[in-house]
């Protein structure tokens, strides 16, 4: 089975436009907010040449979520670099979310396709199973480790969706007690 978090092989020069311009409208206005028409124009190319690249709209949200999860797991991989532990992830969170003023890429897209047989979803799911085994792998127990999981989805959600900017910190606070450290 394919790794649904797997972006593929590089895009030609229009696809690479179409996957940045697609990424930039679908995080800031939302995946059913914005039309194949908007995005080839902010790509400056045709709907045409976006069907011919990816197929579907469907595909490119697919493709956006896919390079989401990418560049969400080499931020957390710079920001623990050396400091591997658990509260490392909730320090990353916490960086990451000042950066994001839409909140989670993934949260938003789950409320706008979950429930359905999109190919988003499956992307959206495969980034919060490697979240989990990555908790599952630091804690050193897959029960722990979906404790804390818990934790750190649930500030996610808070502050994108909760209007509770410190979300993060309270959760890192739970974690640091349950951990007993």
């Amino acid at each position: 089975m394919p790794d649904p978090l797997d972006p593929g092989p590089p895009l030609t020069a229009a696809g690479e436009r179409l996957a940045v311009a697609a990424s930039e409208l679908f995080y800031r206005h939302g995946i059913r907010a914005v039309g194949v028409d908007l995005v080839a124009e902010h790509a400056g190319t045709t709907k045409k040449t976006l069907y011919d690249r990816f197929g579907s709209k469907d595909a490119l949200v697919a493709l956006y979520l896919r390079r989401r999860a990418r560049t969400w797991q080499a931020f957390l991989a710079e920001r623990t670099r050396g400091d591997g532990s658990v509260l490392a992830v909730f320090d990353a969170l916490d960086a990451w979310l000042v950066t994001q003023d839409r909140g989670c890429a993934f949260v938003n897209a789950y409320a706008e396709i979950g429930g359905t047989d999109h190919p988003g979803v499956a992307v959206v799911r495969a980034e919060k199973e490697w979240m989990r085994e990555l908790f599952a792998g630091l804690a050193g127990d897959a029960g722990l480790g979906a404790q804390l999981h818990l934790l750190f989805e649930g500030a996610t959600v808070m502050v994108t969706a909760g209007g509770q900017p410190d979300a993060v910190v309270r959760a890192r606070e739970a974690a640091r007690a349950l951990l007993g450290v």
